[in-house]
């Protein structure tokens, strides 16, 4: 964006604040096409994380019948009740979207976006993948995160991150975005991630939150071959772990990160 064109956008908002990881990006081609990636209709409902001075919230709020929006600092979000008071479409919570139970506050089906901050994206993640799950999610993220939610088993970029999130979604990286279409820049390149939750997940709702401590576990051991790894995730002996992997089809001197989430769903479940 040229500096004429920022400044304007700028306009009587407050400075960003480096504490809360604030970049707000002001491109309106990025951010329109952050909006057709997330394909609301007039019918659905939106819920914005990190809604900052409102640029994807009008974006959305063309597109969707009803757009929730999250915003944790309170002088924006005061701005954005201003800017929209009197119009039905636009709900503005004041919350910290960790603490916000996403399908109660929709009400139903409902899609997902937002600008993530970068110093919380893993946690943000997490917490949209949880049940209610979104239609769709799309995000703007750091783009090493991206790459890495995306990765495939065998990838120097494949972790714990990766698992868990395709085991419940199918991911996308869908266009890198440049530091200068933000205010202020921030110090890496970004990307428009999205989320498309399986119609059937690799693990069944009441297995998700030991999947996830099993597979960030099994990380944490990512060198390691496979019979010392689950040795040492559950106390096992030799004779037991071999047992446990004969039982989840898994080669003793495999690595986690040759694991696909599959893989490791069977393993949770020959436990």
């Amino acid at each position: 964006m040229r500096a004429g064109r920022r400044a304007v956008a700028e306009a009587g908002f407050p400075r960003a604040r480096k504490r809360l990881g604030q970049h707000f990006l002001t491109d309106p081609r990025i951010l329109g096409r952050i909006a057709d990636a997330l394909d609301a209709r007039p019918h659905d409902t939106v819920v914005e994380i990190g809604a900052g001075r409102g640029a994807l919230t009008a974006e959305l709020a063309a597109r969707a019948r009803r757009v929730l929006a999250i915003e944790v600092d309170r002088e924006l979000a005061r701005r954005l009740r201003e800017r929209y008071a009197g119009d039905p479409r636009v709900e503005v919570l004041v919350r910290d979207v960790l603490d916000v139970p996403l399908g109660d506050v929709a009400g139903g089906p409902f899609l997902l976006a937002g600008n993530i901050p970068y110093h919380i994206t893993t946690p943000i993640l997490f917490h949209a993948l949880e049940r209610p799950r979104p239609t769709r999610a799309v995000f703007l993220v750091q783009r090493e995160v991206a790459e890495r939610v995306v990765a495939r088993p065998g990838s120097g970029t494949y972790g714990a991150l990766s698992v868990n999130v395709q085991a419940v979604a199918h991911a996308e990286q869908l266009f890198r975005v440049a530091a200068g279409a933000f205010s202020p820049p921030p110090r890496v390149e970004s990307a428009v991630l999205r989320l498309t939750p399986l119609d059937a997940p690799a693990i069944a709702p009441r297995d998700e939150e030991a999947y996830r401590a099993m597979v960030i576990g099994a990380f944490g051991f990512r060198r390691k071959q496979m019979a010392r790894v689950v040795r040492a995730l559950w106390a096992l002996g030799a004779a037991d772990a071999a047992a446990l992997l004969a039982r989840a089809r898994i080669a003793p001197a495999a690595r986690p990160e040759s694991l696909s989430p599959e893989d490791f769903a069977r393993l949770l479940a020959a436990r």
